[in-house]
């Protein structure tokens, strides 16, 4: 065993980085939650994000790639059940990130790795659009960014960890 990593194979840091980003992705995706409900509700209110006319989150939380990708309204109605706002799927991400980060084993792990790819791949999509679409910078979206792909990092190492534990211990 390594002085990095723990019995599990785990680098030890793992988990504490693990929670702080989850932290902080929760904090974001509840914010963004709050600044496009209230939006929604005063089409006046100012979020303490809304920084310049092209730096502005509650333009980019209430526009349409804001719900479901903008892509789940293509096949279903604007206001369906099933369009919720890329917020609420963060603070789905974000939570199965920590819960299934309390899990070590190699099936857990896979899904973490998984999960990470697809919240990057939406990052880059979000990303492409929030530059070459909207033309906007938004502090809250890129932070999620920068989040996200720390994850499938930390993740990526998790897994890593844990086949070197299951490869030594064939061999034992």
């Amino acid at each position: 065993m390594s002085p990095s990593h723990s019995a599990t194979g785990v680098p030890k840091w793992e988990h504490s980085v693990r929670v702080i980003l989850c932290f902080l992705g929760l904090v974001l995706s509840v914010y963004a939650l709050h600044v496009e409900l209230s939006r929604e509700n005063d089409p006046e209110y100012r979020a303490m994000c809304d920084l310049g006319h092209s730096v502005s989150c509650s333009k980019v939380f209430t526009s349409r790639w804001g719900r479901g990708f903008g892509l789940v309204q293509i096949f279903t109605s604007k206001d369906s059940v099933l369009n919720q706002p890329n917020s609420v799927l963060g603070i789905v991400f974000y939570t199965l990130q920590l819960g299934l980060g309390q899990l070590v084993s190699g099936r857990s792990a896979f899904f973490l790795v998984m999960f990470s790819w697809v919240s990057v791949a939406g990052s880059v999509y979000l990303a492409a659009i929030l530059a070459f679409i909207l033309g906007d910078f938004c502090v809250v979206c890129v932070s999620t960014y920068i989040i996200n792909f720390a994850l499938l990092y930390t993740n990526l190492k998790r897994r890593t960890g844990l086949e070197g534990r299951l490869k030594r211990g064939k061999r034992e």
